[in-house]
């Protein structure tokens, strides 16, 4: 099938409804989970030919093995051949394990992409990642594979709780931050609970992290920009998916990582103090302080020994070079990591 940019906006569910015109695959398959099958599939419907349904549980908890055989078992009683059409419909769990089943199943399978949550518009569904967490670890398991096509429909945010627009907004931060310093200083005076549209934000998001893959889609070099923020956002994830209960969002770890790694640059002598303070004020003034005891910083840090990004025992991590600018494959230590969540956890 012919791979298309992202539509954005009200045309995006006309144009998946062109292009499966245009591209007529043997069948259409649609994957979601139990919240976008009750609040997105209805607008979904009408546009899709005759297709078949598979509901997953929602939640990252599911972003397993076990859901990848659930999908591919479907897949295989419905008798799916390599010319149908996998659509996934959903956040960042759809996206991500949909579009490994799709990859995986007989060699490739093609995927349409409708990210559902502000996180998948602006980054999960994007760019090509696709995977499933393993054994503890975020996106462990996975490969690189761009969806046919992405059609985001900013009406579907209205179905969002706030907590999980702000999840999606993390990303946001994070294009700004490592590739526009322009755009971060227009956060500052971002309200996330009164975007009355988001198409332009989106947009603009896309865009960044779009010019960014194009240069590298496999990450060997510059897509390692993207992980910024996130070497100690998945390990406080992670850590915080074993404890019953203290389970967080993906944005929101990401969140505490964009913080606890500005102040790692500061360390390095690559971001100003007062720059830090700049990247704090903006996480504030969306996300809550997550919350854990100096006891667990080492336990936590732990978790960053599994990062993909690391090269043998080395951790390596993105950092920022000023406000705008990241840089990538900075080497840190446990005790770094572990240093920086004890900044998090102290001074804010």
């Amino acid at each position: 099938m012919v791979k298309n940019s992202p539509v954005i906006g009200p045309q995006a569910l006309p144009a998946l409804a062109e292009f499966i015109r245009q591209n007529a695959p043997s069948r259409v398959f649609v994957l979601a989970d139990t919240n976008t099958a009750r609040d997105c599939y209805p607008h979904l419907q009408p546009h899709l030919p005759a297709h078949e349904l598979l509901t997953i549980e929602a939640g990252e908890e599911y972003k397993t093995l076990a859901t990848c055989t659930q999908v591919w078992e479907w897949l295989t009683r419905q008798q799916a051949d390599r010319h149908a059409l996998l659509v996934c419909l959903g956040g960042g769990v759809v996206t991500d394990l949909g579009g490994f089943c799709a990859a995986t199943y007989k060699r490739g399978l093609a995927c349409a992409v409708l990210p559902t949550t502000l996180l998948a518009q602006v980054d999960a569904g994007v760019g090509g990642k696709t995977g499933i967490d393993f054994q503890g670890f975020k996106n462990h398991i996975g490969v690189f594979q761009e969806p046919a096509g992405v059609f985001i429909e900013p009406a579907f945010l209205a179905t969002l709780p706030p907590a999980e627009l702000r999840s999606g907004y993390a990303e946001i931060i994070k294009h700004a931050l490592i590739a526009d310093a322009a755009a971060f200083t227009q956060l500052r005076s971002l309200d996330v609970a009164a975007v009355a549209d988001w198409t332009p934000i989106i947009a603009h998001s896309v865009a960044l992290k779009e010019k960014i893959v194009a240069q590298d889609p496999h990450e060997s070099g510059p897509r390692k920009l993207l992980n910024f923020g996130h070497t100690v956002g998945h390990a406080l994830e992670s850590y915080l998916l074993t404890q019953p209960g203290r389970e967080v969002r993906h944005g929101e770890a990401v969140a505490v990582g964009l913080i606890c790694e500005s102040w790692l640059s500061v360390q390095r002598g690559l971001l100003s103090a007062g720059e830090l303070a700049e990247v704090e004020a903006v996480v504030r003034a969306a996300f809550e302080k997550i919350t854990f005891i100096t006891l667990e910083t080492e336990a936590i840090a732990a978790y960053a020994v599994q990062d993909k990004k690391n090269r043998g025992e080395v951790i390596n991590c993105t950092l920022l070079h000023g406000l705008g600018h990241g840089v990538f494959d900075q080497p840190i230590s446990l005790a770094e990591v572990a240093a920086s969540l004890q900044y998090y956890h102290t001074e804010l």
